[in-house]
């Protein structure tokens, strides 16, 4: 008779076995794949400073260009706009401060000046400032002369209102005479605005201007993306309409889904008439900028940059046979 202890034994045997013939399995195993874990770590290795190389000469190179354009810019915008004047307008709070300094001394040297500087506040985009939004345009203390559209969009009545009291219109006198706003009109509509955190100046001074530049950054996200958006569409084309023209500029990210650039160019209407920027936070794109006011008065509007099907710089005057 085989007793419970046979059982047992043989039971412990077969056990030890499999585990010793796990052991040897996988010691022999182990090598081989160690050592293809260790060529490919090695690889990568090799591969992640060449990349890196590749990242530091692109980064100088990028960096070349730019001071490069820097130092033909001036030459290349001079005259472009000898005696006009030039709004700007901050559309998002992340638009970069060498971009304005930049485009700003860019202007002086085109031969223009910078009337001002705006920025919109939360409240131009905030459905729900909306009510008193409206309530103020279409009170008793707008200024004389202000004709608004019949309509109840907030939008268009605060874009309409800033359009008239801010932007000369084209068919007016020689560039520097004031024939649109006065800066009584424009201190006022200004103040009244600022209270409801819609606009607010950015500079000591706002004077009426030939041209309007709205620089943006970013893209809105989310469920009400568009509808953030569409004001600030809406008050480029007003001032464009309104004036000499104007151009909608942004960094690279505001040529994506959500971004007011690319809110324009998908915007038949507005895109025929506004032209729009999608580097201006290269040398290259601020001289694209100013080089395409001329051509807003000119009735020619353009998509400049480096996204999509965007030209990389306007024509320069003079340039074309």
């Amino acid at each position: 008779m085989i007793d419970f202890r046979y059982h047992l034994v043989s039971l412990i045997a077969v056990f030890l076995a499999v585990a010793l013939g796990i052991v040897i399995g996988t010691t022999a195993l182990n090598q081989p794949i160690l050592s293809d874990i260790r060529g490919q770590v090695s690889t990568l290795e090799q591969d992640k400073r060449t990349l890196e190389g590749q990242t530091r000469r692109l980064d100088a190179q990028v960096q070349a260009d730019d001071e490069f354009d820097a130092s033909v810019a001036p030459a290349l915008v001079r005259g472009a706009i000898t005696g006009r004047r030039v709004l700007l307008v901050l559309a998002s709070d992340g638009v970069p401060a060498d971009a304005v300094d930049g485009l700003s001394a860019l202007v002086k040297q085109a031969g223009g000046t910078v009337s001002g500087t705006l920025r919109l506040g939360p409240g131009y985009t905030d459905p729900a400032a909306a009510p008193r939004v409206q309530s103020y345009v279409t009170g008793p203390g707008l200024p004389a002369g202000v004709s608004l559209p019949e309509t109840d969009d907030s939008a268009q009545l605060v874009a309409t209102l800033l359009a008239d009291v801010l932007m000369v219109p084209h068919s007016s006198a020689a560039a520097g005479t004031p024939a649109a706003g006065s800066t009584p009109a424009i201190s006022s509509v200004l103040a009244g605005l600022s209270a409801l955190d819609v606009v607010s100046p950015d500079s000591a001074q706002v004077g009426p201007a030939d041209f309007a530049v709205v620089l943006t950054s970013g893209a809105a996200t989310g469920a009400d993306a568009a509808q953030r958006t569409a004001p600030v569409v809406t008050l480029a084309a007003a001032l464009d309409a309104a004036g000499s023209g104007a151009v909608v500029a942004g960094t690279a990210d505001a040529a994506d889904a959500g971004g007011l650039v690319a809110a324009v160019r998908d915007n038949p209407a507005v895109s025929v008439a506004v032209s729009t920027v999608d580097d201006v936070g290269t040398a290259a794109g601020r001289v694209s900028t100013v080089l395409a006011l001329p051509r807003e008065r000119q009735g020619t509007s353009g998509r400049y940059g480096t996204a999509g099907d965007a030209l990389p710089v306007p024509p320069v005057p003079g340039a074309t046979p």
